[in-house]
């Protein structure tokens, strides 16, 4: 009766290490592109059965990806002050342990590729290529955000290929948004680390160019963020509550960029997981809303 214990007692410790809560940032915007694609090219009624394998997806890829960073990172993440408390270089997650994990969450993202359709589980392995080259962006290029932002463009796109098996371009414009924001909000969140990025030979572009080019970049990026959720909303024929939606989101930009400033990052995790957890949800439950008026049957 005691042979579970020491499982359990690894299996948090991981999930920490892979900040599970974070798939708030990305979960709302895949259910988007499926809810929309089951109201716009499906019978109009929700797939709960796919939602499912969606949400089994998009976590199981995600954990995958953040397992892959932290193992790959670790040298890096001892040696800096901020991060030298995580889990495996702390020494409360093996590289082992976090490995299994990692293979596990793969195995549950292939898996539930496969049940959706043929397609998905062909683009399933392509997938997974961003997730293993980004954490390596930060030693051959001052850019890695733009591929965390090709990684995270991906949710939304194989939402909408999840639910209908085909290619659609209104899904790319929503990944596009997406993958421009968590871009955008990177930029951000790396200005914490320019002093030991840039004493460890680490690249980003605070470390590159400076903090105030990376907020100018990453107020850039969220202008061009909101652009493309109108082109998005345009083309889906959204309705009202998208809208204001939109609206909303706008809002918390223009919040999260008045509370970082170059020489005051004290509030940069606020900006970082309160405000952009919040665009994600809010935008969500306004699509949702929107869909169920305009007649999306549950």
């Amino acid at each position: 009766m005691s042979a579970p214990a020491p499982v359990a007692g690894r299996v948090k410790p991981f999930l920490r290490l892979v900040m599970i809560e974070h798939s708030v940032f990305a979960l709302p915007f895949a259910y988007t592109a499926a809810l929309t694609a089951m109201f716009l090219d499906g019978d109009g009624t929700v797939e709960w059965w796919t939602l499912l394998l969606v949400t089994v997806a998009m976590v199981g890829l995600r954990t995958f990806a953040m397992a892959c960073n932290r193992i790959i990172d670790r040298e890096i993440d001892a040696r800096n002050p901020r991060t030298a408390g995580r889990e495996i270089p702390s020494g409360v997650v093996s590289v082992r342990s976090a490995w299994t994990g990692a293979l596990i969450a793969l195995a549950f993202f292939l898996g539930s590729a496969a049940l959706l359709n043929p397609l998905c589980f062909f683009l399933a392995p392509l997938a997974v290529v961003p997730m293993v080259v980004y954490p390596y962006g930060k030693r051959f290029t001052n850019f890695p955000h733009a591929i965390l932002g090709v990684a995270q463009a991906i949710g939304p796109i194989g939402a909408w290929l999840a639910v209908t098996g085909s290619w659609s371009w209104d899904a790319v414009l929503l990944g596009l948004a997406v993958g421009v924001w968590i871009g955008g909000f990177d930029l951000i969140f790396a200005c914490q680390d320019v002093a030991a990025d840039r004493a460890d030979g680490v690249r980003s572009v605070p470390a590159r160019f400076g903090i105030p080019a990376a907020l100018y970049g990453a107020r850039v990026s969220h202008v061009v963020t909101t652009g493309l959720l109108v082109w998005y909303a345009l083309a889906t024929d959204a309705g009202g509550f998208f809208w204001f939606g939109l609206v909303i989101v706008a809002g918390a930009f223009l919040y999260e960029h008045s509370i970082v400033r170059p020489g005051d990052l004290s509030r940069l995790n606020r900006a970082f997981f309160t405000v952009n957890g919040f665009i994600g949800i809010a935008l969500f439950g306004c699509a949702l809303i929107d869909l169920l008026v305009r007649g999306l049957g549950l």
